[in-house]
């Protein structure tokens, strides 16, 4: 794409298309928001206004066919995601939506599809993968892996007691009154009856990005194998046999955003902290234990990391990916894999 800058269009900006993307995609000098379309036009023109996008429109279908874009950012609820993202992808260019994938195995394997016959990539927005701190917990995970001087990986879990995932982030929101339209929406999932479908959507809403970054950290694809009755514990299986695990809010937090991962090598590990979703300038911390052994005094190692939030950073590896100069993070494909692990918890822990 040479030193042209990646013309992004942007598909709903309430909530979360503001202040979890439009907003950190406006300032990247990598990029132009050149257009968006909103359901509701006042609120579409004060959100241009504010952020300089030079034009707006009602119906993404009439923006897709009037700009020219080359790349998408959807913030759509993701259980319409099955009808939409295959419109999007016909127009040939890559599309960034949020987690998950949908909010049935059927509309995954729908957007999958799409995505396989447009010719182009659907990114999943786990902004997790985008923090610098995952970014640099990853890197020396595979490193280590590779060079073996901890000894093998052994156990990884994760522990997650959610709170106050917004802190301040919505401050600058832009409101409006005006009505929704009716939306259509995916099918529900056909072996789910209303229960369960209501418990599944609710799991890969909130849980599906811990299910997402076990594996991303592990390196390796893994399946569902335990779920305790009182479902707070999650335990998995890797394909080369690594247990995992996911502790499912053993304690209530309110003010706070608890999230750690820790990947445990025979002579050490790397602990991962996360801080809340909206967070503005705050990355997560990593910290690697060495214990060689031998006499040899054991080191632990705090790296210091850049003041950028993983949804900034998230909007950058997007435009990254876009130029080529990188792959996406998490591709439709893999996303599915979430929901299959998500399938496969529900009927460990409630036999449907």
């Amino acid at each position: 794409m040479g030193n042209d800058k990646v013309r992004i269009g942007f598909v709903g900006v309430g909530n979360m298309g503001q202040c979890a993307h439009l907003k950190n995609y406006a300032v990247l000098p990598e990029c132009e928001v050149v257009a968006l379309a909103e359901l509701r036009p006042k609120l579409a023109a004060k959100v241009a206004a504010r952020y300089g996008v030079p034009r707006f429109y009602t119906d993404h279908a009439e923006m897709l066919a009037k700009e020219k874009l080359d790349g998408i950012v959807a913030s759509q609820p993701f259980t319409r995601h099955g009808i939409l993202v295959p419109e999007l992808l016909k127009a040939g260019v890559p599309v960034f939506t949020e987690k998950p994938l949908a909010g049935s195995l059927e509309a995954g394997e729908k957007i999958v599809g799409a995505m396989a016959t447009s010719g182009t990539w659907h990114m999943l927005g786990y902004h997790k993968r985008s923090d610098p701190a995952t970014m640099y917990a990853k890197a020396e995970i595979d490193r280590l892996k590779a060079s073996g001087e901890l000894g093998k990986l052994t156990y990884m879990r994760i522990l997650h007691c959610g709170g106050d995932w917004i802190q301040g982030g919505f401050n600058d929101l832009i409101r409006s009154d005006e009505p929704v339209a009716a939306l259509s929406w995916d099918p529900p999932a056909p072996d789910l009856d209303e229960n369960g479908r209501k418990l599944y959507i609710s799991f890969v809403n909130y849980w599906i990005h811990q299910v997402n970054l076990l594996r991303h950290l592990l390196g390796e694809s893994y399946g569902a194998k335990y779920a305790d009755p009182a479902g707070r514990l999650f335990v998995g299986e890797s394909v080369s046999g690594i247990t995992c695990a996911i502790e499912l809010s053993p304690f209530r937090t309110t003010l706070d955003w608890v999230e750690t991962a820790i990947v445990a090598f025979e002579k050490g590990y790397v602990q991962l902290d996360l801080p809340s979703p909206l967070a503005s300038n705050r990355p997560g911390s990593v910290k690697v234990f060495r214990d060689p052994g031998n006499g040899v005094t054991p080191q632990t190692v705090v790296p210091q990391l850049p003041s950028v939030h993983a949804m900034r950073q998230q909007a950058i590896n997007f435009v990254a990916a876009i130029q080529g100069k990188m792959k996406p993070l998490c591709d439709a494909v893999e996303a599915l894999e979430d929901l299959k692990v998500a399938r496969q918890y529900l009927k460990l822990w409630k036999g449907i």
